[in-house]
């Protein structure tokens, strides 16, 4: 599969060119695992991203999925939103992530 073009940080030019086989692919070009629990994360911000407009902090999301924030950083071993918003297709996290 061709992937759109991405950024610098690997996030999609054109936001709108993301389907879930390019999230997918972009995942796997750069080595990382979506098992179905990120990839229910990534579903999810893009929930909360439709519902609010607005990629969400880490606090926020953790208490909108209802999952502990601690967990978050461990399961993704990296500061969470990060990669579930540039695999899901969507705006770059500003702030603490």
């Amino acid at each position: 599969m061709q992937i759109p073009q991405r950024d610098g940080d690997g996030y999609l030019v054109d936001r709108d060119a993301w389907t879930p086989e390019i999230g997918r692919a972009m995942a796997e070009a750069d080595g990382i695992a979506l098992d179905d629990v990120k990839w229910s994360h990534i579903t999810k911000a893009r929930d909360y991203y439709e519902e609010f407009g607005v990629v969400p902090p880490i606090r926020k999301f953790a208490k909108f999925i209802e999952e502990d924030q601690q967990g978050l950083f461990k399961l993704w071993m990296t500061g969470p939103m990060k990669p579930i918003t540039k695999y899901g297709g969507l705006p770059k996290p500003t702030g603490c992530v």
